[in-house]
Formats: C-alpha cells, sequence, structure tokens
C-alpha cells in the first residue's frame, strides 16, 4: 500500500510539472521598429500580454537578430509578478530594411534558471532605416539642434549608413 501511494506520488508531481512547462504565461500583444529621427534610433519594441500567474524572480531573455549582421543582440528583463504587459525593448539598431523579416526568440526564464516558456515572432518594417539621418539633429534635454548636421553656413548634413549589408 504505501508503495502503491509513493508511485502515485510521483506520478501527480511528474505530471504537474509536465502541466507547468506548457502552461502559457504571456502571449505576444505588439511588435514594431520604432525609428526616432530626432534622436536617430531605431529599436526593436515587442509588448506581452500577461496570460497566467508569473513566479517572482522571472526574467525575460530576448534575442533580437541583429539587422547590421553579427551576433544577436540579447536583453535580459526583470518581469515583475503584478505587471499585467510587459515591454521589451532593444538597444539601438542599425540597417534596418523594409519588407525584411526579423526574428526575435524570447523566454521566460524563474529565478532557478528553468526555462518556463519560449515564444517566437517576426517583425517587419514598413520603412527602410535610410528615412533616418545618421547623427542625431538635436543634443540634450533642450532640444538644441546638432551642430553636426545644421552647419553655422545654413547648410544641412543628415548623413547616410553606407555600412549595412545589403
Amino acid at each position: 500500500m504505501m508503495r502503491r501511494l509513493m508511485v502515485f506520488s510521483l506520478v501527480v508531481l511528474t505530471l504537474s510539472a509536465c502541466q507547468r512547462e506548457t502552461e502559457k504565461l504571456v502571449e505576444v500583444s505588439g511588435h514594431i521598429f520604432v525609428f526616432n529621427y530626432r534622436v536617430a534610433s531605431a529599436t526593436y519594441l515587442v509588448t506581452l500580454n500577461k496570460t497566467g500567474p508569473i513566479p517572482d524572480g522571472t526574467v525575460a531573455i530576448a534575442k533580437f537578430d541583429n539587422p547590421a549582421g553579427g551576433d544577436p543582440i540579447v536583453i535580459n528583463e526583470k518581469i515583475f509578478p503584478a505587471w499585467n504587459k510587459i515591454t521589451l525593448q532593444s538597444p539601438n539598431v542599425r540597417c534596418v530594411r523594409k519588407d525584411k523579416p526579423y526574428s526575435v526568440d524570447i523566454r521566460l526564464v524563474d529565478a532557478g534558471g528553468r526555462t518556463l516558456q519560449e515564444l517566437k515572432t517576426q517583425l517587419v518594417s514598413d520603412v527602410d532605416q535610410s528615412v533616418l539621418p545618421s547623427k542625431p539633429l538635436v543634443l540634450g534635454a533642450g532640444y538644441e539642434r546638432n551642430p553636426e548636421v545644421f552647419k553655422p553656413d545654413g547648410t544641412v548634413d543628415y548623413g547616410r549608413d553606407d555600412d549595412c549589408p545589403a
């Protein structure tokens, strides 16, 4: 009898652990490239909606394709259980091309390093990054005109980013 109870307990624990791994904690609710022409920047922005309880100490690890080539861009974002919406934003990226799909892989990892959920999505920009100047148009908190762009003689140099892969 005791042996059956131990086997039953082990089966229940195993099944509950399997259920936890497949439980959906978040879902992708939006994704976009954000182009800020004032500061000449482009970033990935992915939003997630919480669909289940997120354990304290959970971290989102997002891996973004690098549009300029090379290694993916990886961020770690601490997730707080009270959040209903989660925003993941990359550092500035270069060389985003119109109509080209870029992958984003997201893993939610608990405080012990165990993967709770994995998500994959793709972003496609409807504009090319060539619409951005290569230098910020403004500097500082007061949005002072950048003298590297707006020359004293009245000319303007928006520059170009010619180092991007084709």
